[in-house]
């Protein structure tokens, strides 16, 4: 599990019976559920709920490197690739115990918005403060953006 080492925020994810899809395995969608858990787990670790403003998903997207199955347990690492003034791209990994080994790899790009207006506003000093202390305490350096 060294590829977890780096991500400061580590959700488990119980794999359903309901999460696979009429082929045997987890549906594709299901990966999407399982990375906006991790991602809504570091986002309660930055208190981020208790704000003035949202984050809104504005892209996304998933690399699918080996198929899952029932039973399992996927580790899914979520750490903050890149800050920038208004937004940050996430990064996730997924680590079946299973199969040992990453399964899937995943980005999001979020947005902060007004919780009023749903303008654009600048992520709070206290905000980027927690998320420069998350990171660096799993020892991983992310790219700021100006």
């Amino acid at each position: 599990m060294n590829a977890l080492a780096s991500y400061p925020v580590i959700h488990q994810q119980t794999v359903a019976w309901g999460d696979m899809d009429a082929f045997g395995h987890v549906n594709n969608v299901q990966y999407y559920r399982y990375m906006e858990s991790a991602r809504i787990s570091y986002l309660n670790a930055l208190n981020i709920f208790e704000q003035h403003m949202v984050t809104v998903v504005a892209s996304s997207q998933c690399q699918y490197l080996s198929p899952v199955f029932y039973p399992d347990v996927l580790q899914v690492g979520a750490r903050i690739e890149e800050l920038r003034n208004r937004a940050f791209r996430m990064h996730y990994v997924l680590w079946s115990e299973a199969q040992n080994k990453v399964v899937a790899t995943g980005e999001a790009v979020l947005v902060c918005l007004d919780k009023n207006s749903s303008e654009k506003v600048h992520i709070p000093a206290d905000i980027r403060a927690k998320i420069l202390q998350l990171e660096s305490a799993a020892g991983h350096q992310l790219d700021i953006i100006a």
